[in-house]
């Protein structure tokens, strides 16, 4: 079996060559705004956390691209704060007096919350980020601030967990006493499940994760390693001592904004923010329980995993066959947490990448086959929508001038002898009290009749004294006027505090409304999120319902059609068998007409063999009289009178035998009543090969196509009189057996009459003798002769006649 990827690589490829070909282009699209999604899916064992994670000396995908993102915005990071999330999935921009409280705040905590980039490194995981690449981006905008957030989840059982949130226990392991039972401890608490939620931009994300800002990539390693990875869930399989038994989702967001017209502080406009992120996806190994042996939490863990990326294939196939054939089918985000979180990414928000892990084991065959079928097929789908960045309208390279500028404005100001900083000297306000006095005189007496020094010096007092007073007295209005002003402030102050309480009650009312609004509005929320899913799931129904409608009737109109095919086929037999009736009856008429002329001919003849008789009677001599046989001779040979003379002559004698029914060549049934009685007749029918009963059942009718029912009953002169009732056996459209009659044929047996004959008298007259003699002979010969049917093959006594239903 072939499969095709973009790029294979070998057992032997280092860390870094994988990182350039794959994630090195999701970092720039980061950098230039545009979100990226990296997953590694392949079969539990395959080296998948090892691929995100890397070893020591030789770090994953996750440390270098941490380690390319700071290489490219180090010298234009914001400082902390001044970005700030909000729990929507959007950030806000504050000012420097804001950033720089909250910085304060940080740092009189006792332990810092996040991880410091000063301190020393773990050990553990130095090794892992001391990448000596320096990789970056070569393009970046010089007039933007950057800031990175991180955040760590994890999906398990299809919950979904936030690692980076702080818990007074280890949620993963609680204490345990002896009866293998959780301790109580009103401390611990278990850690709760977050929900997704859609931002204005119908983004998915968490709701209350924890997102650290971080400014190296020691410091977001650290978060990734010492907060969120030592608290994920692993457990020791069959196949694996450390198999992951959840989704592993890093996050890292960057927060990007441009500069104001001066380059000194972020522009304070919230539109102008750019927020990108990169998921880092290590996903849980596919597993077949029946090789990991797993029972309990093992197995119910097994299930979830193997569910979720069921449906990640599932989604995947639907947007491929949407893609292919212009399909608009409802892709499935909802039924698992982790294609519902990454719903943005398969819309076309951002470039998805997978690397497929194989491990070359023969037991892991038929799993790395399905694996890599599913990859192979995800490389058709190709879903990109554009990215719109925000228009700043600010002169490019203003960071660099302004840099420039305060670089020229120092040098002049060393060079014209100012100072350093370039703020000029104050002169305190004693010496400026001092300077304004008069400056005294020499005091020094060198004779005692020095008449002059002591005068002056007492003038120069003398105007200092003045001048003390006058300062003293303007120094004594200005407090009183100060006074007077502080006490008109204090007023003004104290106005404003009321003023500034009063609005404060008022936005504190105001407050406090909007969150009992949000609340509100967060319970609405919950309570349309549940409706929305319970919608989604009736639509589910109906669209299921709908297929099998559908389906339903499809058959149905297959059903009709082969029915109304049925009907036009059934709908030409009829015609051809009516046609068929209808020519079988014209021939029956025709044979019926022909058979009455037949015996109205024979009438007729018959008629004139009577008168011919009676004139040969009528003609001949009287004189000579015939003798009449004696009564002895007729006992001891007694003759058998012939029938009247046939229409036609020389008829073959009629043998003794059993007659074959006109449908021999079918199956026919014969149904005998019990109590039937044979006849023993010559027209005694024999039907050969027929299916003999004494009750009609469908068993028989359903293997023969003719049937025949014997009956009989007694006639007004005694005789038995037998019936033959016939009729054809045909399918009915529910799969019975029908008959329908066609003939009825009757058998009814007849004694000839008597003869007859008036004996001589002992003396006879001859006249009357003669005359006798011969009216008795042609009585006697008109009386045998039987009237039969045209086309009647029978003998005397016996009548045949065929009578259609």
């Amino acid at each position: 079996t072939q499969y095709s990827f973009k790029e294979v690589f070998g057992t032997l490829v280092v860390q870094k060559e994988l990182f350039d070909v794959v994630a090195k282009p999701l970092v720039e699209d980061l950098i230039r705004g545009k979100n990226g999604l990296l997953f590694t899916y392949g079969v539990t064992g395959s080296g998948k956390t090892h691929t995100m994670t890397g070893s020591p000396g030789d770090g994953g995908l996750l440390p270098r691209c941490l380690d390319m993102i700071f290489n490219s915005i180090g010298p234009f990071q914001a400082k902390r704060f001044v970005f700030k999330l909000d729990d929507k999935n959007g950030v806000d921009v504050q000012c420097e007096v804001d950033a720089l409280l909250e910085r304060q705040k940080r740092d009189a905590m006792p332990v810092p919350k996040t991880p410091s980039s000063k301190r020393q490194m773990d050990p553990e995981f130095a090794d892992m980020i001391n990448v000596q690449d320096h990789c970056k981006v070569e393009e970046i905008d010089e007039d933007n601030v950057y800031s990175v957030f991180v955040s760590y989840i994890e999906i398990y059982n299809n919950y979904i967990y936030d690692l980076l949130e702080e818990s007074p226990f280890e949620p993963i392991k609680p204490k345990w006493n002896n009866c293998n039972t959780p301790v109580r401890n009103g401390d611990f608490i278990p850690p709760q499940s977050k929900i997704l939620r859609e931002d204005q931009n119908h983004n998915m994300y968490v709701t209350g994760c924890t997102e650290v800002e971080v400014k190296s990539t020691e410091e977001a390693f650290e978060v990734f390693w010492r907060a969120g990875q030592k608290k994920r869930r692993i457990a020791n399989t069959q196949l694996n001592r450390e198999s992951s038994r959840s989704h592993g989702v890093f996050i890292i967001k960057l927060a990007q904004a441009p500069l104001d017209a001066d380059g000194d502080n972020v522009l304070q406009e919230k539109e102008q923010i750019t927020l990108s992120q990169l998921s880092l996806v290590d996903l849980a190994g596919s597993e077949r329980t029946n090789r990991t042996k797993a029972e309990g939490n093992r197995l119910r863990e097994a299930g979830n995993i193997n569910q979720s990326l069921m449906t990640l294939r599932t989604c995947i196939e639907v947007l491929r066959e949407n893609q292919m054939y212009g399909t608009n089918k409802m892709v499935p985000y909802r039924d698992s947490k982790l294609t519902h979180l990454f719903k943005n990414y398969f819309d076309g928000e951002g470039k998805v990448r997978m690397i497929v892990c194989v491990n070359p084991k023969a037991e892991d065959y038929e799993e790395s086959l399905q694996v890599m079928r599913f990859a192979e097929m995800t490389q058709e789908v190709e879903v990109a929508r554009p990215v719109d960045r925000p228009l700043c309208g600010l002169t490019p390279g203003r960071r660099f001038r302004n840099q420039a500028f305060r670089e020229e404005l120092t040098r002049k100001l060393e060079m014209r002898g100012g100072p350093i900083n370039g703020e000029p000297e104050e002169q305190s306000a004693s010496e400026m009290f001092l300077q304004s006095f008069p400056p005294l005189p020499s005091c020094e007496l060198l004779d005692v009749n020095d008449d002059q020094t002591l005068p002056k010096l007492i003038e120069v007092l003398e105007k200092r004294h003045k001048l003390r007073q006058m300062l003293s007295e303007e120094f004594a209005k200005n407090v009183l006027a100060f006074k007077t002003m502080l006490q008109d402030f204090d007023s003004g102050v104290i106005s404003k505090e009321n003023y500034v309480q009063g609005k404060l009650s008022e936005k504190e009312k105001t407050i406090s409304t909007q969150k009992m609004e949000l609340e509100r509005l967060e319970k609405k929320i919950k309570t349309l999120e549940y409706k929305i899913e319970i919608l989604e799931k009736t639509a589910t129904i109906y669209e299921e319902d709908k297929r099998n409608l559908q389906q339903e009737l499809e058959s149905k109109s297959q059903k009709l059609q082969r029915q109304a095919s049925d009907k036009r086929r059934l709908e030409a037999r009829l015609q051809g068998m009516v046609a068929e009736t209808t020519m079988k009856w014209e021939k029956e008429c025709e044979r019926r007409v022909a058979a009455k002329q037949l015996e109205m001919q024979n009438k007729l003849w018959v008629k004139d063999e009577k008168l011919k008789q009676l004139k040969a009677i009528v003609t001949e001599p009287k004189n000579e009289k015939p003798e009449r046989p004696s009564r002895e001779r007729d006992r001891e040979k007694p003759v058998q009178r012939s029938v009247s003379p046939s229409p036609v002559p020389n008829l073959p004698p009629v043998r003794l035998r059993h007659r074959r029914s006109r449908s021999a060549g079918e199956r026919w049934v014969d149904h005998k009543p019990p109590s039937n009685v044979p006849t023993e007749t010559v027209m005694q029918p024999q039907v050969p090969h027929a299916i003999t009963v004494a009750a009609a059942s469908e068993k028989a009718l359903a293997k023969c196509d003719k049937y025949m029912l014997t009956h009989q009953e007694l006639a007004s002169d005694g005789e038995i009189e037998t019936k033959l009732i016939k009729g054809d056996v045909f399918k009915t459209r529910g799969g019975g057996q029908a008959v329908q009659f066609t003939d009825i044929e009757t058998l009814k047996q007849e004694s000839p009459p008597g003869r007859k004959r008036r004996s001589s008298p002992l003396n006879p007259d001859p006249l009357e003798d003669a005359a006798d003699s011969d009216w008795t002979d042609v009585e006697t010969r008109c009386s045998v002769a039987v009237e039969m049917r045209a086309g009647s093959t029978l003998g005397p006594g016996y009548q045949h006649h065929a009578q259609p239903k």
